[in-house]
């Protein structure tokens, strides 16, 4: 392939999976690192991409989401991946919180196969998959419905949420920095998942590859906050070091 059309075909690859190694583009280009990084410096350089320590992430604004309906349609596989281990964590005749996000929508599927569960969750299509059980537990967050993603949101919400304690929090995340921050874009749906985080004795993380990096205005938690964290990808070595440092059990699927 030439410089030209890999240049153009690393701009789409960044875009589409949110952030790729030099080691993952390396393989799939059949180049050296030393060829990758020129690479990726130039396109940086040009503005196509944001260039990291041992990668590259998409550009992207640290302002807006994604909207809902293209967020839902991408990394379908991963997902699934990622749902499907999660459930395998959660034991039956558990109790756990579910914030907002398409990751957890899938896991509230996965989650159909136990029994007993009892779910308060701020995410109303979460909410209706998991009542199609005659044995669990649905309790759904009073608050303000976001029009773009069926999230419950705001200080009632927050509210709500902290009268409960429960064994697990499912939490999805917009983005991931390599120092460990944890980001969203709105900070009415960060306080509820703080709430989550704070009322759960094991809180677990879902996240695809696609948000190491991801840029998002609103610090909603931090790494060290987390017990586990389910991922596709293998995590960028200096969030590694973090996760080391604060035992946060990482699970690559």
């Amino acid at each position: 392939m030439k410089q030209a059309q890999r240049l153009y075909d690393i701009v789409n690859v960044v875009k589409e999976q949110g952030y790729m190694t030099i080691e993952e583009l390396t393989k799939r280009y059949e180049v050296t690192p030393q060829t990758l990084r020129r690479d990726l410096n130039t396109l940086a350089d040009k503005g196509k991409i944001k260039r990291h320590h041992g990668g590259a992430a998409s550009i992207e604004s640290s302002i807006e989401n994604t909207p809902y309906q293209q967020r839902k349609a991408e990394n379908q596989n991963a997902k699934l991946a990622i749902a499907k281990r999660v459930a395998q964590l959660i034991p039956n005749n558990a109790s756990l919180f579910i914030n907002i996000g398409t990751t957890n929508e899938i896991v509230a599927e996965q989650l159909l196969q136990h029994q007993g569960l009892t779910v308060v969750t701020n995410n109303i299509y979460a909410a209706s998959i998991l009542s199609q059980k005659q044995d669990f537990s649905v309790i759904i967050a009073g608050g303000e419905v976001r029009f773009q993603d069926g999230g419950i949101i705001g200080e009632a919400t927050r509210d709500f949420i902290q009268q409960f304690r429960m064994d697990f929090s499912i939490l999805g995340i917009s983005g991931i920095e390599s120092n460990g921050a944890l980001l969203d874009f709105d900070f009415r749906e960060v306080k509820v998942s703080q709430a989550m985080l704070a009322h759960a004795q094991h809180n677990i993380l879902v996240a695809d590859g696609s948000k190491f990096h991801r840029q998002a205005m609103v610090e909603q938690a931090h790494m060290s906050q987390i017990n586990t964290f389910v991922c596709d990808r293998e995590a960028p070595s200096e969030l590694m070091s973090v996760m080391k440092q604060n035992d946060v059990r990482f699970i690559k699927i």
